[in-house]
């Protein structure tokens, strides 16, 4: 067996020399063109094609929030590998949307996870993903896992949020 790059089954491209994955160029662009979800960080959080909401820091695994990277047309119908032919879609969904070109987006939604996450499972899920969450626009900041755990004092002097919502249900 060749040791060669191009015979490698997980070479970046194919047979023809075009590069079949997206370059980190690629995915920022993608990832920036992607519509945002309303009251979430932009860096953190957006929706796919398909209206799913999505974690940046969920991408390639296979839950409700994870996302992959999809060719539009897909790459075995002649899609490149550019930002103008890349879209964020939850894992479940491009996998459904396999290399199909045509989709809509209600087609694409009807393959959606049927898991519905809350503002405030979201804000635990972002607690736990990256150790605090950001809300933009609001006036609080919300405590650190450091800071629930009481090995780390904030210098910051806004008040902090309470998470997980004490007494409240989720």
């Amino acid at each position: 067996m060749s040791s060669s790059p191009s015979s490698s089954p997980r070479s970046n491209s194919n047979n023809e020399g075009r590069p079949r994955f997206f370059d980190s160029k690629a995915k920022s662009m993608c990832w920036a063109k992607a519509e945002t979800v309303p009251g979430r960080h932009p860096e953190r959080w957006r929706k796919d094609a398909a209206g799913n909401i999505v974690c940046k820091r969920f991408c390639n695994c296979h839950g409700c929030l994870c996302f992959e990277y999809d060719h539009i047309v897909p790459f075995s119908k002649g899609g490149e590998s550019t930002a103008d032919n890349c879209q964020i879609l939850q894992t479940r969904v491009n996998r459904f949307k396999s290399d199909k070109e045509v989709v809509d987006k209600t087609q694409l939604k009807g393959y959606s996870c049927d898991v519905q996450f809350t503002d405030k499972e979201l804000d635990i899920i972002e607690m736990a993903v990256y150790g605090d969450v950001i809300r933009p626009g609001n006036q609080c900041r919300c405590k650190t896992v450091a800071e629930m755990l009481g090995k780390f004092k904030s210098k910051d002097r806004m008040a902090a949020c309470k998470l997980p919502y004490d007494g409240e249900s989720l």
